[in-house]
């Protein structure tokens, strides 16, 4: 289970017990985010998703695995099924990177040079509790354990770096490139992995919009879209998450 762009583990935390009662469930700051020390090379999906398929290495996985992936997540899981098809059984996107070119506009004033440096020094508990409402469509979600941890990961000495790479490596200010996304779904189309895409009708981060695109692109995909719903619906409707993705879950054998 793979996080977004400048987040961590937690946003997977609430479908553990959900769903560790008939799988193996493993969670993990990518390289740079989270409490996670950042790669020596500069961000890329390659190196993030071979990264991600290094801890599997490391942690003895060597069976296909379900990989789920919420925003940034999403396009690195989409990576690792084109590079490794055979590694994969299954593919979980929620609220995925990849669909198109809107991003908000937080994220695509980031590449303004200096700019967006300064705008990440500021990961203050207002600043951090302002980020976390537009991530939610019910603010209860915006707690105060959330928001410090968003501080605390916001004050990790490689935070705005790996950000910023990240971000640029992605887009600009005119919103998500084109050509990484041009070149990625095509391969994973071509894996055709059974895939699931689900959607938050209230995304402020990536448009809701995106579920259509990706009922084009991914043809063979299920798709669902959640009501009253934000960018995270793993963490805002946890139960009807996990509900929806166990029977594809079940309908193939992983590790």
């Amino acid at each position: 289970m793979l996080h977004g762009i400048g987040r961590s583990l937690e946003d997977w935390e609430p479908q553990r017990p959900l769903l560790s009662g008939d799988h193996r469930v493993i969670t993990l700051d990518m390289p740079g985010f989270g409490l996670s020390e950042r790669l020596p090379a500069p961000v890329s999906l390659a190196g993030l998703a071979d990264a991600v398929w290094a801890a599997l290495d490391r942690l003895g996985v060597d069976r296909p695995v379900h990989l789920m992936g919420n925003s940034l997540g999403g396009a690195v899981s989409m990576r690792m099924v084109a590079d490794h098809p055979d590694r994969v059984s299954t593919l979980t996107l929620a609220n995925s990177a990849g669909f198109g070119p809107e991003v908000t506009f937080a994220l695509r004033i980031l590449a303004v040079p200096l700019l967006g440096r300064s705008l990440l020094r500021r990961i203050d508990p207002r600043s951090a509790r302002r980020i976390e409402r537009s991530i939610f469509f019910d603010r209860a979600h915006v707690t105060d354990e959330r928001v410090a941890m968003a501080v605390r990961i916001g004050r990790q000495p490689d935070f705005a770096a790996v950000y910023l790479e990240t971000a640029r490596a992605l887009g600009g200010f005119r919103g998500v490139a084109a050509g990484w996304r041009g070149e990625l779904l095509p391969r994973v189309a071509a894996a055709r992995r059974p895939t699931m895409i689900v959607w938050g009708e209230r995304d402020l981060i990536l448009p809701a919009t995106h579920l259509a695109a990706a009922r084009t692109l991914l043809p063979y995909a299920q798709t669902h879209l959640f009501p009253d719903t934000g960018h995270m619906p793993q963490l805002e409707r946890p139960g009807e998450f996990a509900a929806l993705v166990r029977p594809l879950l079940a309908g193939v054998t992983a590790g």
